[in-house]
């Protein structure tokens, strides 16, 4: 796990000097056929970055977006009329049947078909009338590190790709066209991302001065709002599956409305706070949870990060919020791992998981 954390800017490097071009051209064809709205599908890890997409799609282009539910189709036998729809699948590994035959019934019922994988040879991309590779390289720890980053910087692209699509309506780009010049389509920000990734990464001893605060904590509560969200989802998950801690994520909104009633002053509590509109909606709610006492850290925000019990700042200056959730995951990551070690359990071998989780 530590390897592969340690992988990210050169995968988000990878992305960007190799992957780019295709997935513009992916995003071209793709927008030449107008789909009216958006339906993602995905599990674990990558229904975190099916999540963070959501929102691209809806605050980017402007179009309709839902999460899923497999079973509707692979348990229910229901076939929906998705003719005008984008239906994206997002997977490591491309191998979970229910994605792959959730895929198939939706190409079938007339939709337009995405596969976003980190292995171009899946089902799930043979699966699909278009395909993304992540080019993330093996993963072999069981908690997913690098390939998670990677399918946030690809859907971001995608999503671009189709934006200037849209703008500048044109034929479709020969495959690999692209690529000449690419990184200026991309615009400066995200070409800075690999060297702030590796700077955020480089950070570790604060990370591990962290994770002493959580060797003994029996649940943890996780929280943002806009695009900080799905961070949020994700590092409870890797909380969860690697040390054992039960850790609960929630928009900051949904926490308001109930759950803020188990935050007292032992409670630790992490909040994501993106600089932009995300940050500032969550500001009533860190607010909230000062007044309950709550040992709260915050990652993000350098101005809240300083409020907070505890914190850690990321390099956001001139990054959009809606690239900082690459940035506002790795000490997370990193986190998870820490506490793992600091509890005495094995990060790279959770109990009872298998790296392809096979749900039908």
């Amino acid at each position: 796990m530590a390897a592969e954390m340690a992988e990210q800017p050169a995968v988000l490097r990878r992305i960007l000097a190799e992957g780019e071009a295709d997935i513009r051209t992916v995003a071209e064809r793709i927008a030449a056929r107008e789909p009216r709205f958006v339906l993602l599908t995905a599990r674990g890890t990558s229904d975190n970055a099916a999540l963070y997409a959501k929102y691209l799609f809806e605050v980017r282009l402007g179009k309709p977006c839902g999460l899923t539910s497999m079973s509707t189709t692979t348990a229910y036998g229901a076939r929906p009329d998705l003719r005008d729809c984008l239906v994206v699948a997002v997977s490591q590994s491309g191998g979970s049947p229910d994605l792959v035959a959730s895929t198939r019934a939706a190409r079938e019922a007339g939709a337009i078909t995405l596969a976003v994988t980190n292995n171009a040879a899946s089902a799930l991309a043979e699966a699909g009338e278009f395909h993304i590779d992540v080019l993330a390289g093996p993963e072999r720890a069981l908690p997913a590190t690098k390939t998670y980053t990677a399918e946030l910087l690809a859907l971001y692209l995608l999503v671009e790709g189709l934006r200037d699509s849209r703008n500048h309506p044109g034929p479709a780009a020969p495959r690999g066209a692209a690529g000449r010049g690419a990184g200026a389509a991309a615009g400066p920000a995200v070409q800075r991302l690999p060297d702030l990734a590796a700077s955020v990464l480089a950070r570790h001893d604060e990370v591990k001065a962290l994770a002493a605060r959580y060797r003994f904590a029996e649940r943890m509560v996780l929280t943002s709002r806009g695009y900080g969200y799905p961070t949020a989802k994700e590092a409870a998950l890797k909380l969860m599956e690697t040390s054992y801690i039960p850790a609960l994520s929630y928009s900051g909104a949904d926490l308001l409305h109930g759950p803020l009633a188990m935050v007292d002053n032992i409670s630790p509590v992490i909040a994501i706070v993106t600089e932009g509109r995300g940050g500032e909606a969550l500001r009533p709610v860190l607010e909230r949870l000062r007044d309950r006492g709550a040992d709260l850290v915050v990652v993000g925000s350098r101005a809240e990060a300083a409020r907070a019990v505890a914190g850690f700042a990321l390099p956001t200056d001139g990054v959009p919020e809606e690239l900082q959730p690459v940035l506002e995951i790795l000490p997370l990551q990193r986190l998870a791992y820490e506490v793992t070690l600091a509890r005495g359990q094995d990060p790279d071998a959770p109990r009872s998981l298998a790296k392809v989780t096979e749900t039908r």
